[in-house]
Formats: structure tokens, sequence, C-alpha cells
């Protein structure tokens, strides 16, 4: 059992495996060393492939990712970090990959992989699940007959105004907007990416007015100007995660994050297994990139900042979570030569915010 220290980060970790195995774990940092340990893991969920942290109510959110996909909501312990399962509910949805909450707290969204559904849930005021609010399916293809025949609808975001819920549709090559009313999605606007990118995250510079999307399928870096007054995206930039005249057909990218001071962006390579960094332009928003270290391992599926200023990478195959220091000068990783063993790591969620 977890004890609480003040000189350690926690977080949880999400793995693909059978329900019958600790699906999801709880592990320290020391925020001196980068030094993590693992502490306690709970069964009873198939593929714990995504997480998400509800700190004001010390609640948990797993999607199970599955063919019959459902969510499981978890109290958190206050000084062990243990869980206990509050309830869980079906998506209605295949394959269910991701799950955010709305700004405002009241809904929680997952997207379905396996057959283009978007879920809104309701959430009560403790953070237990509560019933369906709205359904819709992406119905489309992209390019690319093996990955892109059908809609595959691979994360849901709330922009940071809470004006607009942005869904990544890698399936369709498209980024769809919509706005929430009274749970409901109601279609804003839809941008096409570039045939055969594979839009599959994306995050928020801090000044709420850039936006980065990562694609999957070409490995490249999208930059929108974004205008949350009317829902509208501009492209500025397409970059890729890859080194320059490196051209990797069974590479992926997978992750993307931007340091909290705004001037960093990361993403991860599967198979190249690496990490960019990418400088910001603070007055353009353009990205540029410097520079790439190993991952640590196969299959970086996903990483996260945590504080301390450290970044964990998730590699997926070769059972792994490993270190790097974030230089706040640079913005440059080092590794710390430390790495957690972990079977299929595929979310990294910390407790605090970085």
């Amino acid at each position: 059992m977890a004890e609480e220290n003040k000189n350690n980060v926690y977080f949880y970790i999400g793995t693909y495996g059978p329900q019958e195995e600790e699906g999801i774990h709880l592990a320290s940092l020391d925020r001196e060393s980068g030094e993590m340990s693992l502490l306690h893991g709970v069964s009873g969920i198939e593929n714990a492939t995504f997480l998400n942290w509800d700190e004001l109510n010390r609640v948990l959110y797993a999607v199970s990712e599955k063919e019959n996909s459902e969510v499981v909501a978890y109290t958190a312990d206050p000084e062990t970090h243990q869980l206990t399962v509050l309830n869980r509910k079906d998506t209605d949805s295949s394959g269910t990959c991701h799950l955010s909450r709305s700004g405002d707290g009241k809904y929680l969204f997952t997207t379905g992989y396996g057959d283009g559904g978007v879920t809104v849930l309701e959430l009560q005021e403790n953070g237990r699940l509560g019933e369906i609010a709205s359904l819709i399916r992406h119905s489309g293809k992209g390019a690319r007959e093996d990955r892109q025949s059908e809609a595959h609808p691979h994360s849901v975001f709330h922009d940071p105004n809470r004006e607009f819920v942005i869904v990544c549709d890698l399936g369709m090559d498209s980024i769809n907007l919509y706005r929430l009313k009274e749970g409901k999605l109601v279609t804003h606007r839809e941008v096409i990416m570039p045939p055969g990118a594979g839009p599959r995250h994306v995050t928020f510079h801090p000044n709420g007015k850039w936006m980065y999307a990562v694609n999957e399928l070409n490995n490249t870096i999208t930059f929108f100007a974004y205008d949350s007054t009317f829902g509208d995206l501009k492209t500025r930039q397409h970059i890729s995660t890859l080194p320059s005249g490196v051209v990797m057909e069974d590479s992926t990218a997978a992750q993307l994050a931007i340091s909290p001071c705004g001037r960093f962006l990361y993403a991860s390579n599967r198979g190249h297994d690496s990490i960019v960094q990418m400088n910001i332009n603070p007055e353009t928003g353009m990205l540029e990139a410097v520079n790439w270290v190993p991952s640590g391992g196969k299959n970086p599926r996903h990483f996260h900042m945590v504080p301390g200023g450290y970044l964990l990478s998730a590699n997926q195959d070769s059972n792994c979570i490993v270190s790097y220091q974030i230089n706040k000068e640079t913005g440059g990783l080092k590794e710390t030569g430390f790495s957690l063993e972990v079977p299929r790591p595929v979310c990294i969620c910390p407790v605090e915010k970085p």
C-alpha cells in the first residue's frame, strides 16, 4: 500500500490485458532522481487504454477497450491513492479508446474506434457515471484502404473556452467540431486533413489560440490557428515528426503534449521509437523540430509530463516506462537511467498537474 510522501509524484498507468490481470497500476516517481516504483494495482477491467483524473472528486475514469466497451469510475483514497470501483457504464460503442471530461465537469466524452461512436455520459456531482446523454456515429472513409476503410474516431476534447467539442477521426481524415447543448452534440464544422494523415490527438497551447494535431499515419504535426468564437481552424503548418530524410513505412506518430510554459512541444514516434522535441515560436506558434531522443523501448504509445520536471514514456511493446528530466531552459530531454517494468503500458495519468 502506498504511503504519502511529499517527495514523490504519483501517477496511474493504464495497460492492455485481460480483466483477470491488474489493468491499472499506481506508481510513484522520486522528484530528486526520477526513479520510479510500482505501488499497487487493480484488476477487473479489460484493456484499460485511457485514463482521466478528476482532482476535485478524486475519481479516476478508465475506458475498457473491447467489443462492448465501458467506462469504469474509481474513487481514490486521499492518502494511499488506492482505487475502489464507484460504478461502471456501457458506452454503447466498440473499441472505445479515449475519454475526457467537459470543462464544467458535467459530462464525460468517449470515442469508439471500432464503430465510429462518440458518446456523451452524464456525470453526477460526486463523479459517479450517469446515463448516456447522447451518442452519434461517424460514417466515412479515408485514402488508405488498410487503415481508413471506415470511420475511426480516436480522441475527443473540450476546447479551453468550453465552446466546442473536438473529435479527431483517424479513419475519415477529419477533425470534427461540435457544440455541446445540454449533453447533445450538435454538428458545427468538419476540417478535412491531408489524405492519409490519420489525425489522432490534439492539444492546445496555453494561450488558447493555437491548436496542434498529431497525425498518426503520415507522422506529422499540424498547427492550426483557432478561433473559439466561431469554432474555426486555419491550417498554418504541417511538419514531420521524423528526422529529415528518414522515411519509415512502419512508423506511426502517437502522442503529443505541450510544456506548461508553452515553449516546447513533444511527440512520440512508434517504429522509429523516439520522442521529438519541437520549439514553439512565441510570436507565431510555428514549430521547429530540434531534437530526437530514443523512447527507451518499443512502441511509445503514450507519454506524459509530470510534476518535478519529468517526462515519462510508456513503451507498450517493451513493457516499460522510462523517465526523462526536462531541461527547463532548453526543453531538452535527458534520460535519468531509471526504467519501470509494467506489462503493456499505454497510458500515464498523473495525480497532480505538471
